[in-house]
């Protein structure tokens, strides 16, 4: 383990009991975390998607808001960005820059203001530029549409992830190892689309569900969390093989046992 930083976004939450020693332990006790979610012992009766527009669940609208939304959730509150998005859809003078053609075809200093007004983006010059490039790549290689992207294969969410892989110059961000399969998590949940292939989703490493991974002793810490993303990855779905989940199912409850301070699992 490398020394350890007092930048260490990790530190806060690895100072830990010992560990589960078996691939079978660590796959209970991500069992009894999952019930303890399902149960509503670790909260989560509003998640942060929850706050959106009130759209028909099979709009193109909604799609495009969760698709675009999406491109800025990192290294943020979710729950504020959310509630940033749904004021500025709200608001008639800044709902279009949920409108990939309307983006596509603005100025950057029109979008920077339209995006910044309801601090969707904090960033006035970083990200409306992620904003744009993202709408830019559902114009020209989806003629702006996300459901076109998804009817293109079926409705795969494997396919769609490799659709942006493949295309990944177009998707900055969006295109990301956390943010690929939470948004894809999110387009099965809350849209009314017949998607298909959701054990093709990994876990969402996101900063939580590392701490919780380390937590269990899926992984050692280590300060790279690019590094530790892949391998949180991997891990669970490995030890998720012999149980009736698959990764992404355990991302909610991970994500919500860590920011509830690991409560004890039984």
């Amino acid at each position: 383990m490398k020394a350890r930083h007092q930048n260490d976004p990790l530190l806060p939450f690895c100072d830990m009991a010992p560990r589960p020693k078996s691939d079978e332990e660590i796959a209970t006790l991500a069992l009894k975390i999952h019930e303890m979610w399902k149960s509503g012992r670790l909260g989560g009766e509003l998640m942060p998607e929850d706050v959106h527009p009130d759209l028909p669940l099979g709009s193109d609208e909604l799609a495009a808001y969760f698709t675009l939304g999406m491109t800025l959730n990192y290294q943020r509150n979710s729950y504020a960005l959310w509630r940033s998005c749904t004021a500025a859809f709200n608001d008639a003078e800044t709902r279009w820059v949920f409108d990939p053609v309307a983006v596509a075809a603005s100025d950057t200093e029109r979008l920077s203001e339209a995006l910044t007004r309801h601090r969707v983006a904090l960033q006035p010059n970083r990200h409306p530029q992620i904003w744009h490039r993202n709408a830019r790549g559902l114009v020209d290689l989806a003629s702006g549409s996300v459901r076109n992207v998804f009817e293109s294969v079926g409705y795969d969410l494997g396919a769609v992830k490799s659709f942006l892989a493949e295309h990944r110059a177009s998707f900055p961000y969006l295109c990301g190892p956390k943010i690929s399969n939470y948004w894809l998590y999110v387009i099965s949940t809350y849209m009314a689309w017949p998607t298909t292939n959701r054990e093709s989703l990994s876990v969402a490493p996101d900063t939580h569900v590392i701490a919780a991974s380390i937590r269990l002793g899926v992984m050692a810490h280590d300060q790279n969390l690019a590094t530790q993303a892949g391998i949180a990855a991997s891990r669970w779905a490995t030890i998720l093989q012999t149980t009736n989940l698959v990764p992404i199912d355990i991302h909610t409850p991970l994500w919500l046992w860590s920011r509830n301070g690991f409560p004890d699992v039984h």
